[in-house]
């Protein structure tokens, strides 16, 4: 399936408007107000009576346009006093008088509707570019998130081919054992359906990953209806990325079907420990304990043959890790592996 192309113009860059200081503005207003007033006055002689705010009127709303309410405000009472002192009869002082009062009054109000509509614009501006970086972060997040299910159902498909090889090679050396080789290939392929279906749902897309590996053991301890064993989860608040985390749920859910299948023979019951440990020089430490018997001490996993065993190694492989087995009163496996990207859970 391709990747799909982004929109024309959702998802580009938005280029903030720079937040200037506010003394900027501040400045700008005076200066402006003095340059128009500069500007009626050189008109002066060549305009009729009548048009004291003719210059003003720009002035304010270029200043409101590019520096915002208040240096528009400012700009706006400035030129107003100027226009009263210098253009509106009597030439010279602030008499108050009715011609002077509608004339302010009318400059007011024009100001007041220019600034209110270009404050309003600007507004409007800034919420449709916040909401356009908004859908582009959205944008980029669904398709890194489509690439990386892309990438996840790729390498799954190889993980199910080479499941199927494997067993292929059991039934070869036993002919008698397909019917359980069937069987096993189609409860791990169920599990990691199980483990997609968790990984990929949008509420625990952010769950952290103690809490997710602690419902994935509960769904295998229901499934396998073991209900006389308690799994205990131990993890730091952590989150690791989609594909570290699908890989290290396969490697758990096969250590853990292993110790139920094994290490608890008949309707005995026992504890499983999952624990993550971060150490030093950015390596991590997975380890599953389980309080059953133990493996045999002449037991090589390198060397064994079993399927489930080849597909914990070559999980661990997939995480650069490296795996042990040990006796600690029962079973531990333990994958120290490099730390990649993880956050801390919120």
């Amino acid at each position: 399936m391709p990747t799909p192309t982004p929109p024309s113009r959702v998802g580009a860059p938005v280029v903030a408007r720079p937040r200037l200081p506010r003394w900027v503005g501040e400045i700008v207003a005076v200066g402006a107000a003095g340059l128009a007033c500069g500007l009626r006055y050189a008109l002066d002689p060549v305009l009729p009576p009548g048009f004291p705010f003719l210059t003003f009127f720009p002035a304010v709303i270029l200043t409101t346009y590019f520096f915002g309410l208040r240096a528009g405000i400012l700009c706006a009472a400035i030129s107003g006093l100027c226009a009263w002192y210098f253009f509106i009869e009597p030439v010279g002082s602030f008499v108050l008088n009715v011609p002077t009062a509608l004339a302010l009054g009318f400059y007011a109000f024009i100001v007041a509707v220019d600034i209110a509509l270009i404050h309003l614009m600007r507004v409007a501006g800034e919420r449709l570019a916040a909401e356009r970086a908004v859908t582009g972060e959205l944008y980029e997040q669904q398709r890194t998130m489509f690439q990386e299910l892309q990438h996840r159902v790729a390498n799954n498909m190889q993980f199910v081919a080479a499941l199927l090889a494997l067993q292929k090679r059991k039934v070869a050396d036993d002919p008698g054992a397909a019917a359980s080789a069937l069987d096993e290939a189609q409860a791990r392929l169920e599990t990691i359906s199980r483990i997609h279906r968790r990984l990929y749902d949008p509420a625990r897309i952010d769950q952290p990953v103690g809490q997710y590996l602690q419902e994935l053991c509960t769904d295998l301890l229901g499934a396998t209806g073991a209900r006389n064993i308690v799994c205990l989860v131990d993890v730091p608040p952590l989150r690791f990325d989609l594909a570290r985390l699908t890989t290290l749920s396969l490697l758990v859910v096969e250590v853990v079907t292993n110790a139920l299948k094994h290490a608890f023979p008949g309707a005995q019951g026992g504890t499983i420990t999952i624990r993550l440990d971060c150490l030093d020089e950015g390596m991590t430490a997975l380890t599953i304990a389980d309080s059953g018997p133990g493996i045999p001490v002449d037991f090589d996993p390198a060397t064994s043959r079993s399927l489930g065993f080849r597909i914990v190694h070559g999980l661990a492989a997939q995480l650069g890790g490296t795996l042990t087995y040990t006796n600690e009163n029962g079973t531990v496996v333990r994958l120290v592996f490099p730390d990649g990207p993880r956050t801390a859970a919120a």
